[in-house]
């Protein structure tokens, strides 16, 4: 068979399509032609009918027709299914032929081209010879033909034309070559569809008609191809749903053939192709199950029909093809949309087909034989160059007994095969496979799967003697194996890895899996650790390391030619290595003693060395690298020192001590790196602080162990490496000063007064602090508005303003001896309330020894301390009529009172100086006189009241709200002294409304009256309109008063003149009484009615009862 005998053929994997012929179209010249093809064939959208279109000549030959049988009764059939016939009706025999010919219906030589026409039809009718293939003709016209029944000469020519050519009329078409091409072609499609449809019809009612001449007996072969066919017909028809049903029943009809050795393969090779379009039917009608339920029961069926045993590896390599086809029907049909889960995917399917490929690929290397030669004639060879039906062997083609016929050929074919398998690139087979699976567990997130296969590339890669890949590959999982703790499955990787990098003499990648496979990681034998551990230490002395066991001697040789010029090559070149990746035989971890060191401490670090391998381990340098490097020349042990060796499961610690820098004082050293020389030219290097891929979870093992550990620099003494902690950095910090700062102070402060913070700092060095510097005030990282609300100075007799900073910095205090002390006062204005952090930041330098070494250490201590700011007082104002009565408006030029309350909120007594008004729009009725606060002690809680008498001049708009002014009190607090600046406090007064009226009147009258004795009541009625006012006055009776005077009168009062009305009241009854209200009325001014003017009168008086004259007699009785 041929080389791809395991490969699916083409026909059977694509879509089968109808096949349309075309003839009469010369697309290489003709233009028009040409754009007729294209219209067939380019572009074509998923919509449009499925034809498979083609090209062919007038007078092509096609495949002649086998003489129809008319008996099966003594024929015995050959085989199941012959190769070319899928083939044939896919690409040889149409379904149509369409003859395309230029004729218009008003060609002048009509006849002529009739004839011509009919004779191209008998030639195509000829060379189908006898098949069911229909004939059609399109004619190819210039202009667009007219409606049908229209035009009576197209309707006469063209039966004249079907007569001739002996066509129905369904068969004939016409063709317009106009702007509207492609619509015309996609009509001409669906018919040409219809008759393929029909031929198609035809040809599985043929084959259906051959049932009744079967018998079971002979003919069981017959059945199976015959339903094959059926099923094939059905696809070209696009009658899925019964092809699928026709090829069910093929499947089943396959597996009931009598099965033996000289068919096995027919019928694998059979029910292959037939499980496959079954698989493909169901997932292209969206049913993956039905297709999973085929494959496996596919798969169950023909799992144990091997064959001969001497080409078992066939039954390998097919099973491979089953799995690998349904994985690659499987993610095609996930292409078109159909969603695959993470426990049922594609590549599921490529690892089992790589799992029988490397079956195969054993088989192959038990049972072909190495030094076997092909024999001649190959019985491989057929006349044809191929085979006639599918699965059959090409030396007894068309044979179905049970025994061969000629046992000698029988064994120089199975010979021929086996030489051909071997010749198999089995791997790259392995390796394709495990591609697309390792592809699709990625895609569907199954890390493990992936990993698990890579491995098996990377080992087929070894086995295929492509080291570089097998390298790239072992190493990309080894991280994943490393993180996960598969030491069993790490300590294998690495194993196919170090032969990897004998046989390429790759001596850094050697070192590094040597050195791996030495450590606490690998699962290896003392014994095979010893071996590794030695050809280690020879490459390190340059020397050619042992063969690795399990190496074929021949690639052994190569490598060790390989290793000799490698070594002398590399000579001295230096070979730096970083573990911290990987798992190696040493361990290393570091730590600083602190996380953090005071500038006048010695900085000590620790360097922890173990040794996992079998046997001491000599080492010629260890140096430890800072992140500033001028530190790093005390951290290096050089060769010729003591403990340069290190024991196998032995810690040993390296102490370096180094003096920090003053300048190096708020900065952090971190250990960026630490190298260990081996032997001359080999560093191993560990970023940070040491540490490697497992040290980690070790680490986190020990903390949860319930086992109690020592902690502080003696643990590692008791060997328990893993309670070892790394502190891969250590931050400077200054020296502890030793001077005391206290702060004196009275909060809270209030707000806008000087507060004063007294500061005391006091010495206990024992040299003098030089250069005593102060910063203070607020403390910076607050709230931005702070800093504006925030004024410090250290003149308190000036009161701070805008001008003054928040933060006073670097205040020059001196030098300062031991135990003496020195004391500032700092002025603190808030202009807002609320909490407020300040700083007091002192600084100084002072002489010190530190190891020998003296340096000028610079020092500070900050205090803070959070103060409240609170408003002293509380001011509120309010306005009242010359009666004390509220008011809500003003009357213009008619005096009112502004009363002022002052309520303090301060925890501490305040000392009022003096108080005063600053008015915009009003004027003061009394001459300025001394504040009535001035000199008041005011207590917590208490509150102090002021009155003032304004009034609005005329001169002020009319209605409408105007400023009054602002309030300002001038106080301090008692207990400060009496130099401390006042403080001023404005306090905004609301604004009033403001009111015009036309009439004023007020009453003169006493301040009490006396019952039966007469009461003098005078009226002034004020005209402050620029009109003549008639003024109606009217006095209402009361219960208490009899009057005399004029009742009601009708009055009228000049611009600006005052009228009076003078009325005497006779009290009848004592006590407070209401006093006979007057009703005034305005004609000229009806917006203002009589409870506006009546607010100026007094209402009530106090009539005291009648006087007696006491006799002598009444005192005497009293």
């Amino acid at each position: 068979m041929a080389g791809s005998q395991w490969e699916l053929p083409p026909e059977l994997c694509c879509r089968p399509m109808a096949f349309v012929a075309l003839t009469g179209l010369d697309v290489t010249y003709n233009a028009v032609h040409r754009a007729i093809w294209d219209a067939f064939c380019v572009n074509r959208r998923a919509d449009r009918v499925p034809i498979s279109f083609k090209v062919l000549a007038g007078d092509h030959e096609y495949p002649k027709c086998r003489t129809k049988r008319t008996s099966y009764e003594w024929y015995i059939p050959k085989g199941i299914l012959k190769t070319g016939w899928m083939n044939k009706h896919l690409n040889l025999v149409p379904a149509l032929v369409v003859l395309f010919y230029e004729l218009d219906w008003d060609d002048p030589q009509w006849k002529e081209k009739q004839s011509e026409c009919a004779t191209k039809v008998e030639i195509v009718r000829t060379s189908l010879q006898g098949r069911n293939t229909k004939v059609a003709v399109v004619l190819i016209q210039k202009k667009t033909p007219l409606p049908p029944g229209e035009d009576l000469v197209a309707s006469e020519r063209a039966s004249s034309l079907c007569n001739a050519c002996d066509l129905s009329g369904k068969s004939l078409f016409v063709l317009p070559h106009t702007d509207h091409l492609v619509g015309y072609i996609i009509r001409l499609e669906n018919a040409f569809y219809e008759h393929a449809q029909t031929y198609y019809y035809t040809e599985i009612r043929r084959v259906k008609s051959h049932k009744e001449f079967l018998n079971k007996t002979t003919h069981q072969l017959l059945f199976v191809r015959h339903q094959f066919k059926i099923a094939f017909f059905s696809e070209l028809k696009q009658d899925t749903q019964n092809a699928l049903k026709y090829y069910r029943t093929a499947y089943s009809l396959v597996h009931e053939l009598r099965a033996h050795e000289t068919n096995m393969l027919e019928i694998k090779t059979m029910a292959g192709f037939i499980n496959y379009k079954i698989c493909r039917l169901c997932f292209q009608h969206n049913t993956p199950l039905d297709a999973i339920a085929q494959f496996r029961k596919h798969i169950d069926l023909c799992k144990k029909k091997i064959g001969s045993g001497d080409l078992a590896f066939e039954h390998n390599a097919w099973m491979s093809k089953q799995f690998q086809s349904f994985g690659e029907l499987f993610d095609e049909a996930i292409k078109l949309g159909l969603t695959a889960i993470q426990t049922q995917n594609p590549g599921f399917y490529y690892q089992q087909a790589a799992c029988y490929s490397q079956d195969r690929k054993l088989l192959a290397q038990q049972l072909c034989q190495a030094g076997a030669v092909c024999p001649a004639p190959d019985p491989l060879d057929t006349p044809t160059g191929g085979l006639d039906f599918y699965g059959q062997r090409p030396w007894r083609q068309g044979h179905q007994s049970i025994d061969p016929p000629d046992p000698e050929k029988e064994r120089t074919g199975i010979l021929a095969l086996q030489i051909k398998e071997r010749d198999v690139a089995h791997s790259e087979l392995i390796i394709a496979l495990l591609s697309n699976a390792v592809a699709q567990f990625k895609k569907y997130k199954c890390p493990r799967m992936k990993s698990h296969l890579m491995v098996q590339m990377g080992e087929e890669y070894y086995h295929a003697k492509d080291y570089t890949k097998a390298l790239k590959l072992l190493d990309y999982v080894m991280c994943d194996y490393r993180t996960e703790r598969w030491w069993g499955l790490l300590t294998a990787i690495l194993t196919t890895a170090l032969r990897c990098a004998y046989l390429m003499a790759n001596v850094k990648d050697y070192m590094t899996y040597c050195m791996e496979l030495l450590g606490r990681a690998s699962t290896l034998k003392e014994e095979q650790k010893s071996r590794i551990e030695k050809n280690l230490f020879k490459v390190l002395k340059n020397e050619v390391p042992e063969a690795e066991p399990e190496c074929e001697p021949s690639e052994s040789s190569a490598a060790a030619a390989l290793w000799k010029d490698r070594m002398a090559l590399s000579g001295s070149n230096e070979v730096s290595m970083e573990v911290q990746d990987y798992i190696p035989f040493i361990q290393c971890k570091a730590r600083f003693l602190a996380p953090s060191f005071h500038v006048d401490q010695p900085i000590q670090l620790q360097v922890f060395l173990r040794a996992d391998c079998p046997h001491p381990v000599s080492f010629n340098k260890l140096s430890v690298s800072l992140s500033n490097q001028s530190y790093n020349q005390w951290c290096v042990v050089e060769s010729g020192q003591d403990n340069m060796c290190l024991s196998p499961g032995k810690t040993s610690c390296f102490t370096f001590t180094f003096v920090a820098k003053t300048q190096d004082v708020g900065k952090k050293v971190e250990m960026t790196g630490i190298e260990l020389m081996l032997g001359s030219r080999v560093f191993l290097s560990w970023r940070g602080a040491g540490g490697d891929a497992a040290s980690a979870h070790e680490a986190l093992q020990a903390s949860r162990s319930s086992r109690p550990r020592r902690h502080g620099p003696e643990a590692w003494q008791e060997g328990d490496w893993d309670s070892l902690t790394i502190q891969h950095s250590t931050m400077i910090i200054s020296r502890v000063p030793k001077i005391s700062v206290q702060l004196s102070h009275q909060p809270p402060a209030l707000n806008n007064e000087m507060y004063c913070i007294t500061l005391t700092i006091q010495s206990q060095e024992e040299g003098v602090a030089r250069e005593v510097r102060l910063t203070t005030g607020l403390k910076p990282g607050q709230d931005a508005n702070l800093s504006q609300a925030t004024h410090v100075t250290l003149d308190r007799a000036q009161v701070c303003d805008a001008s003054d900073p928040a933060l006073l910095p670097d205040i020059p205090l001196g030098d300062l001896n031991p135990g003496h002390k020195v004391e500032q006062r700092v002025y603190v204005r808030c202009v807002s309330t609320g909490p407020r952090v300040f700083l007091f930041h002192v600084a100084y330098s002072i002489n010190t020894s530190v190891d020998g070494q003296e340096i000028n250490c610079n020092c500070h201590k900050d205090e803070t301390v959070s103060i409240e700011t609170v408003e002293p007082f509380d001011v509120s104002a309010k306005f009242v009529s010359t009666k004390f009565e509220p008011l809500e408006r003003v009357v213009v030029d008619i005096p009112f009172v502004l009363m002022t309350d002052l309520l303090s909120s301060s925890p501490w007594p305040l000392l009022l100086h003096s108080s005063s008004l600053q008015l915009v729009t009003m004027t003061t009725c009394t001459p300025q006189s001394q504040s009535q606060l001035e000199q008041v002690l005011l207590q917590t809680g208490e509150c102090a009241s002021e009155c003032f008498c304004l009034q609005c001049p005329p001169s002020a708009d009319g209605n409408g709200t105007v400023a009054t002014g602002q309030y300002v009190v001038s106080w301090r607090r008692e207990s400060s002294s009496l130099d401390t600046p006042l403080v001023h406090t404005t306090v905004p007064l609301p604004h009033i409304l403001l009111e015009n009226v036309p009439l004023y009147i007020h009453a003169e009258l006493p301040s009490f009256g006396r019952v039966r004795e007469t009461l003098p009541v005078r009226y002034h009625i004020e005209n402050r309109t620029a009109l003549v006012q008639q003024v109606e006055m009217a006095v209402e009776p009361s219960d208490a008063f009899m009057f005399s005077g004029l009742k009601q009168v009708r009055l009228h009062i000049l611009p600006g003149a005052e009228q009076q009305m003078l009325y005497n009241y006779y009290p009848l009854m004592a006590g407070y009484q209401s006093l006979p209200q007057l009703n005034i009325s305005l004609p000229r001014c009806p917006t203002t009615n009589t409870h506006t003017l009546r607010r100026f009168l007094p209402q009530r008086i106090f009539v005291k009862p009648q006087g007696r004259q006491l006799d002598d007699a009444s005192i005497a009785a009293a």
